[in-house]
């Protein structure tokens, strides 16, 4: 059986509650960069998204789960896109949405909890990570839990300063053929 509970956070479905939260980080320019989004989102569209958030995996291709403190505050989100189970694979999103909540060990606990589920739940053979170069604490974080630089997508992501290196880790779970 697989928990979405750790030690100081848990994983959790969206609920209709957390449109505020979602509102608040979609729109936060300085995550743009690592979201790949290129313009602000209405709550109503929002709205929608979370209507239609219950789906399941193998219908939209994606999960995306809140990361809340054992006090039950949204502190982040952490996803599974581009699920391919034929092939085994899903890629794998996070973040946390505020700097005082970073640098604590929620990003690894979220993580080590969605590749847990990923792995034993959905059978997946390999997780994948798209990670900017100069983004060094998720560059640490995920090499940290297991997953392996195995390339750089060079001048990929186009930024206001210029084009910046992506790096593609995966982690590959051995226990499955």
């Amino acid at each position: 059986m697989v928990n979405l509970r750790g030690k100081h956070i848990y994983l959790r479905a969206l609920e209709p509650k957390d449109l505020e939260f979602l509102y608040r980080l979609e729109n936060d320019t300085s995550i743009w960069e690592i979201s790949g989004t290129l313009k602000p989102y209405s709550k109503k569209v929002l709205q929608l998204y979370l209507e239609n958030a219950h789906r399941d995996i193998y219908e939209v291709k994606q999960l995306r789960l809140c990361i809340c403190s054992l006090d039950d505050e949204c502190v982040g989100l952490i996803d599974l896109f581009d699920f391919d189970p034929k092939n085994g694979r899903a890629g794998m999103g996070l973040v946390i949405a505020s700097a005082k909540n970073r640098g604590k060990g929620m990003g690894a606990e979220a993580i080590s909890l969605m590749c847990d589920y990923a792995f034993s739940v959905l059978n997946l053979h390999q997780i994948y990570a798209n990670i900017l170069e100069d983004n060094t604490a998720s560059v640490h974080l995920f090499q940290k839990l297991g997953f392996e630089k195995v390339g750089i997508k060079r001048e990929w992501v186009r930024t206001s300063a210029g084009f910046k290196n992506e790096i593609l880790f995966q982690k590959i779970n051995s226990n499955v053929s």
